[in-house]
């Protein structure tokens, strides 16, 4: 049962294959198990590489067993029919399109594999580059925030400024009359006098300037320290936001380019082992040496050609011998006084009818 299956796989004639020695058996039904084998590789890689994608293990089982059975196909149709030549560089020769296509698809679906051998490895790089992002994403929304946020706390800082100047002039004048009433400068006179009650009247208009300053001031800094709260919560909003796509940032483009930053002789090496699992099925039938069932079917083969030509070739001198035996016998035909004396009145009576129709239509036109 196995080995007809793998004779099925390999696309050999299994009544050629039955009559055929058991080492042609045998060899064949490895053909078949390593086309068979070659397309299994190919569904797990293929259903990989789209659970990678779309994260759904049923669109990539589906997937997988597409792929898979194309590439089985594909290689079952390649080795059935490659024909033994003379010479292996022949049979290399008609096989050099499967194996460029082997090359192409090795590429294809061993990245998959890669990733997922090396996934340890492509996290922590992947980690290192979402930190990266993480850094360049808080820097790229701060350079929208932080101009506005500087000139803001900058006008608060203004206001604050000029409270504490408004403040440090009070305060001057206080210690300018209090001196003044305790007589160590100014008029150097002990007692509330004349400059004195000037130096107070100002301290005391200028108090007032500065509790008129810090009610108007406080204002103005509360209304700008809501409007630095919101714009810093917009900030943080917005980086929040951000955040996620950097922490989703680790699709399959993603891991590729990863695994491109790590050593590259390991993903080398499993390059190299896709390539031979893919190009085995035709290196198999090319290396195979020519045994029993390659003669019965070049046998079988030419004498179906051999039977197509005698065919072609009886229908060409059919063809040829009844062309000839026409123009004979129209030759004769021609040559006979019966034939022409039929014919002749034939076309008088013809005439006759042809000329009786068109007086009748003309006569009819005419009325």
């Amino acid at each position: 049962m196995l080995k007809n299956f793998f004779w099925m796989c390999s696309g050999a004639d299994p009544d050629l294959l039955n009559e055929s020695p058991k080492s042609e058996q045998i060899k064949y039904a490895g053909i078949g198990g390593t086309i068979f084998f070659t397309a299994v590789m190919a569904f797990i890689a293929g259903s990989y590489a789209l659970y990678t994608v779309f994260d759904n293990i049923y669109i990539a089982i589906g997937f997988g067993l597409v792929w898979g059975l194309l590439i089985f196909n594909l290689d079952r149709f390649i080795v059935s029919t490659i024909k033994k030549q003379d010479t292996v560089f022949k049979e290399f020769l008609q096989a050099s399109p499967r194996i460029i296509l082997a090359i192409i698809i090795a590429v294809v679906i061993s990245k998959p594999l890669e990733i997922k051998i090396f996934e340890k490895e492509i996290n922590q790089v992947l980690l290192k580059q979402k930190n990266q992002l993480t850094v360049q994403n808080q820097n790229q929304i701060a350079a929208q925030f932080i101009p506005e946020i500087n000139r803001i706390q900058s006008e608060i800082n203004t206001l604050k400024n000029e409270i504490e100047i408004k403040e440090k002039a009070v305060n001057d004048l206080y210690n300018t009359y209090i001196t003044e009433a305790e007589g160590t400068s100014g008029t150097m006179k002990l007692g509330k006098g004349p400059v004195y009650k000037e130096k107070r009247e100002k301290h005391d208009a200028l108090l007032v300037e500065l509790q008129q300053l810090k009610k108007e001031n406080a204002i103005e800094i509360a209304n700008k320290e809501t409007m630095l709260s919101e714009l810093r919560s917009n900030q943080n909003k917005k980086i929040t936001n951000n955040q996620p796509i950097i922490d989703n940032f680790d699709g399959l483009m993603a891991r590729i380019n990863a695994l491109n930053e790590l050593a590259w002789l390991p993903s080398f090496f499993i390059f190299l082992l896709f390539v031979a699992i893919e190009t085995a099925p035709v290196l198999a039938k090319i290396l195979a040496p020519k045994g029993a069932y390659d003669l019965k079917y070049e046998e079988q083969e030419n004498a179906l050609k051999v039977w197509v030509t005698q065919q072609k070739n009886q229908r060409s001198l059919l063809l040829t011998s009844d062309a000839k035996l026409n123009e004979k016998v129209y030759y004769d035909v021609s040559n006979d006084d019966d034939i022409y004396k039929y014919k002749k009145q034939k076309t008088k009576d013809l005439l006759k009818l042809q000329s009786d129709k068109f007086y009748e239509k003309q006569s009819t036109i005419i009325g």
